[in-house]
């Protein structure tokens, strides 16, 4: 670990934290001295061609790597399986984390219900990965996870922050997608707007309370899912500059939970 701890004193919560951005996150606040809740949900995803068996296998898994990794290097960590989807998960979640670790003063919203779906009468997309139609059912495994279950994570952080006189919190969602739309993913697109919305009005409402809020917008990020398809499909965009490892989103999401960015909020921060 590094003797570096901006973070010592601090617990945190990680939603999706074992694999990907989540847990490349959970590393960087523990390495910072924060004691951290890792939380996740193992999905079974159907066998896709277009997306790598490594992916799949990632979000399968359990946190238990990433909190062995932790406690290896010096941290302080522990995992819990939860379904954001249940609205009662954030009161177990938070409870557990004051039991275990002490009161969350920060809140990573990283846990995404992510499928696409299209409007389109469209069963691949241009990377050759599966499609869906949009569908109620699309609708809600989305919204339930990146939406209403990070809103009411947000409502549980904000009661039990106020409630025992705290002026110190920082609050992080993860997005993508844009004001324009999500093609080809449009259930997460809009679903991280929502979250996005949610986050900019934790960020004035809870200021008083000493909480920064705000949205990390990554750039294309390597957590299993790039294949060559996209890599090329990255060149010929030239909005997106390039392709990024997990560890480089972490980095900042870390430095803005740290008293450096106490003035940073309400903010999209869009790394490029």
């Amino acid at each position: 670990m590094s003797t570096f701890r901006p973070l010592e004193g601090h617990a945190a919560l990680v939603t999706g934290a074992n694999c990907g951005i989540g847990a490349a996150t959970a590393r960087a606040l523990a390495a910072g001295g924060a004691r951290v809740l890792l939380t996740y949900l193992r999905m079974n995803d159907a066998e896709d061609p277009g997306i790598p068996a490594t992916y799949r296998e990632n979000r399968a898994s359990t946190a238990d790597a990433q909190v062995e990794a932790i406690r290896a290097a010096g941290g302080s960590a522990i995992g819990c399986e939860a379904d954001l989807g249940d609205a009662q998960a954030p009161r177990r979640l938070f409870e557990l984390a004051e039991a275990e670790l002490g009161p969350v003063d920060i809140l990573v919203n990283n846990a995404s219900g992510w499928l696409a779906d299209t409007f389109l009468p469209k069963d691949r997309d241009s990377m050759g990965r599966a499609l869906s139609g949009v569908s109620a059912a699309t609708h809600d495994t989305q919204f339930a996870v990146d939406a209403r279950g990070s809103a009411l994570m947000i409502a549980e952080f904000a009661r039990r922050l106020i409630e025992r006189g705290s002026r110190w919190g920082r609050i992080l969602g993860l997005t993508s997608g844009g004001p324009l739309g999500f093609p080809g993913e449009v259930s997460y697109g809009a679903s991280k707007a929502a979250l996005e919305n949610y986050t900019m009005s934790a960020a004035f409402e809870l200021a008083p309370y000493g909480v920064t809020a705000n949205i990390v917008y990554p750039p294309v990020t390597d957590t299993g899912w790039v294949t060559d398809a996209v890599r090329d499909h990255v060149k010929q965009r030239p909005d997106l500059l390039h392709i990024v490892e997990p560890e480089d989103v972490a980095e900042t999401i870390a430095y803005l939970c740290t008293d450096g960015g106490r003035f940073i909020t309400a903010n999209k921060i869009h790394l490029r």
